[in-house]
């Protein structure tokens, strides 16, 4: 009989009472002042269907931080990619190792390497959600701006998985967020329903104008993200008017603070002198990926308890 486990493949996954339990944890890592180290003689499995920079470094790091080791495993390295089905590589990998990330395309992959898996699961990123990135975004808001229950926020562009994980993250943590999409680019039906069911303060406009107006963070993604190679002419057509420059940060409030989950296209959905001016907080976002992320592998993998 194999012991209970708890994945983490949508934000929700955490409850509305733990999510600060969990910051207040990525803080005392941040900090230096959490020491514990428990993924000792732990191995963290990483498969990658799709590349990252960030979600492969901060794991591998943050495992190490830990006590724990983490294993990078690419397409040319499992055989998922070779045909081999999902639970058989979820049931094989769980005999070695005590945890598994995966970063891939479909969301429905991962929920059946969960479901058949007997070690913790952890979501880098699929299609439909990124949750440990917004997390971590969430973490940068409280860091900067004192906490996110007063930081109304702003998501300017594509409606996909980042703005899927900001719409749960408002429903949970009870910020407001106004999402500005193109027309045939809002986010999942299934996620606004969700932020609906529970009352959230979610809003889906056409303006990024409009959306900014009040915002405390004004955050965005690139306009064609990896595997929608084909779709970039039409969608810079698309996102013209949704860029982030000086103009729109002007019309949000005086404090407010730019985030990207990176990696940004100058020119494109942001401008030069946001991404890398005085209200921007990209490269403390970047760095919060690490603390957010070994937080989630302590409570998973190392039975930290939130306290």
């Amino acid at each position: 009989m194999t012991a209970p486990h708890r994945d983490f493949l949508n934000i929700r996954d955490f409850s509305r009472d733990e999510l600060p339990l969990l910051f207040s944890l990525a803080e005392r890592m941040r900090s230096g002042e959490y020491t514990a180290r428990p993924l000792t003689g732990k191995a963290l499995a990483m498969i990658f269907m799709k590349a990252s920079t960030r979600t492969r470094v901060s794991f591998e790091v943050g495992a190490a931080q830990l006590g724990g080791t983490a294993h990078f495993l690419s397409p040319r390295d499992v055989q998922l990619g070779r045909g081999e089905p999902v639970p058989d590589t979820a049931r094989v990998l769980a005999r070695y190792v005590q945890g598994i990330m995966i970063r891939t395309f479909a969301h429905a992959d991962i929920e059946l390497l969960a479901a058949t898996g007997d070690v913790p699961v952890i979501n880098g990123l699929t299609d439909l959600s990124h949750p440990c990135q917004v997390l971590a975004d969430v973490l940068t808001v409280r860091q900067h701006l004192g906490g996110y229950e007063n930081a109304p926020v702003a998501w300017i562009g594509d409606g996909n998985n980042m703005a899927n994980s900001w719409i749960e993250a408002a429903a949970l943590l009870g910020f407001p967020l106004r999402l500005a999409c193109p027309e045939g680019y809002e986010p999942d039906a299934g996620f606004l329903a969700y932020a609906m069911d529970a009352g959230a303060d979610v809003q889906v406009v056409r303006d990024p104008r409009e959306a900014v107006v009040g915002a405390r963070v004004i955050t965005t993604d690139v306009w064609a993200s990896m595997g929608q190679e084909v779709e970039q002419a039409a969608r810079v057509v698309a996102f013209a008017d949704y860029q982030v420059n000086a103009d729109l940060m002007s019309r949000a409030a005086r404090d407010a603070i730019f985030l990207h989950c990176l990696p940004a296209h100058r020119g494109e959905e942001v401008s030069a002198e946001v991404i890398d001016g005085p209200q921007s907080r990209v490269w403390d976002e970047a760095e919060n990926r690490l603390h957010i992320q070994k937080a989630i592998m302590a409570v998973l993998m190392g039975g930290e308890a939130l306290r």
